[in-house]
């Protein structure tokens, strides 16, 4: 058996039409119930005629129609006849005719039943059911202008949750205090701390940090405030060597930089590390490198640096000779930082416009404000929040506006990761319950939106409203 799908509208009274001179008011109908199956619509009323004015050569045509553009289909309607129109009707048979059912007006009769099954067609989808009031003489002349009246819409498909998104404004930034970090790995001839450009890939970890430099330095609406380098040896060779090497390799790198920028004297600050165990011990923590918690012990002993990796390399030969050529020419990098401060913007034209060009120079408050001056929706719209996540992907206000947006856009995969990163503030809560009702899931949506209610998220008792008028 094929499933059916069943729809059920319930209206109210007939609306009223206009009357013309000397026009009756028209009939009504009263809990008018239009259903569907698969393949037939079904209409079952009652028809109010308590109005209709009663006369023993007055008859009325009550014909219930469904109604879309040029499509009209005239379902069986209803002949209401005083006395002589009644027994006129019967004796030429005028009701079976003209596919009406004949009644005969009286005092007593106030309703009559009214039942219709037609073949479903799609162009029904979006009618309107009216009802057309034809009011009738003896010898049929017409007594006042047929009357049509709308008596419902006519929707077969299934309700859907309608959200409304909460936008979130982030807080303003007082100062936009901003930092890049990097790590370059220079080489140098074994035991030198001079640094030569085309030696190995000195080229490409040279232009790295450039790179980095540039990207602020090259922009007149930030300001470099300060610029740091560590240097780090690895734990191979003498403890005071590694020191030397550590040291002056640092201020090779230093003297360097300051060959490419008009810094300040002093402007870059170093330090430096002479053997970078911590990175060693990341490394070992992380692998599966035989005889690994042993290595550790020792790592985390309190031997002194010299005799620490002594004891690696005597106890663990096999593995003391992997990480001394795979892990230990990684320990040896300069690690840099820049601090900075980005100016704030106010006028949105100049901020849309960085949106597209520097979106890294925007607070998510200026993106916030972006968005506020264009249309809800659009493409642009849509942009600058995927554009605000994308440059702070760790920010709930940022995960949680952009879930919106993905949302609106039906990518509720999308939708669901950002709101993994939103928090679990009210508004972050209120909007799972919007995802989880937009994939259907009713009950889990019923949930989160009743804990945002009790939050007082105020669009939260309008939503679990949906919900009731969808699941009844």
């Amino acid at each position: 058996m094929k499933k059916s799908h069943l729809i059920i509208y319930s209206v109210c009274a007939l609306l009223s039409a206009p009357a013309a001179s000397g026009a009756v008011a028209p009939a009504s109908a009263a809990a008018k119930v239009i259903e569907r199956t698969e393949n037939t619509v079904y209409v079952n009323t009652d028809i109010d005629i308590s109005s209709l004015k009663r006369g023993s050569n007055r008859e009325t045509w009550i014909v219930p129609m469904i109604v879309n553009g040029a499509d009209t289909l005239r379902l069986h309607g209803i002949m209401v006849a005083g006395r002589n129109r009644y027994y006129q009707a019967e004796r030429h048979n005028t009701a079976t005719k003209n596919n009406l059912t004949l009644y005969r007006a009286s005092d007593d009769l106030k309703s009559v039943p009214y039942t219709a099954a037609v073949p479903y067609q799609k162009w029904m989808n979006g009618a309107q059911l009216v009802v057309s009031m034809e009011y009738r003489g003896c010898c049929e002349d017409e007594l006042e202008p047929t009357t049509v009246t709308p008596l419902a819409n006519i929707d077969f498909e299934p309700k859907r949750f309608q959200a409304t998104y909460n936008w979130i404004a982030p807080q303003a930034e007082a100062v936009k205090h901003r930092e890049l970090r990097g790590q370059a790995f220079i080489d140098f001839p074994v035991n030198k701390t001079v640094i030569y450009p085309e030696y190995r890939r000195n080229t490409v970890e040279l232009a790295k940090i450039q790179a980095t430099i540039d990207s602020v330095h090259n922009d007149k609406d930030i300001t470099i405030n300060a610029l740091s380098i560590k240097g780090f040896a690895s734990p191979e060779g003498p403890w005071d060597n590694n020191v030397r090497l550590a040291k002056g390799r640092t201020a090779a790198l230093k003297t360097y930089v300051e060959q490419l920028y008009n810094f300040a004297p002093d402007f870059i600050q170093t330090s430096y590390d002479p053997e970078d165990w911590g990175g060693l011990k990341a490394y070992v923590e992380k692998s599966n490198i035989p005889n690994r918690e042993g290595i550790l012990e020792i790592i985390d002993s309190n031997l002194k640096p010299d005799p620490k990796n002594s004891k690696i390399q005597s106890t663990y030969p096999e593995q003391y000779k992997f990480l001394l050529a795979n892990v230990y020419p990684a320990l040896r990098h300069s690690d840099y930082k820049i601090e900075y401060t980005i100016r704030s913007y106010s006028d949105v034209n100049e901020i849309r416009e960085l949106v597209r060009t520097r979106p890294q120079n925007l607070s998510l408050q200026e993106f916030f404000l972006a968005a506020k001056s264009v249309e809800q929706g659009s493409q642009e719209f849509n942009d600058i929040y995927l554009t605000a996540v994308r440059m702070y992907p760790q920010d709930e206000v940022a995960n949680l506006n952009a879930a919106n947006v993905a949302m609106s856009m039906g990518d509720f995969t999308s939708a669901a990761r950002y709101l993994d990163k939103a928090g679990d503030g009210p508004e972050a809560i209120y909007a799972r319950g919007i995802l989880e009702a937009l994939s259907g899931n009713y009950e889990a949506a019923r949930e989160n939106l009743g804990q945002a209610a009790r939050l007082k998220v105020a669009d939260a008792p309008a939503a679990l409203e949906q919900l009731n008028e969808i699941q009844k």
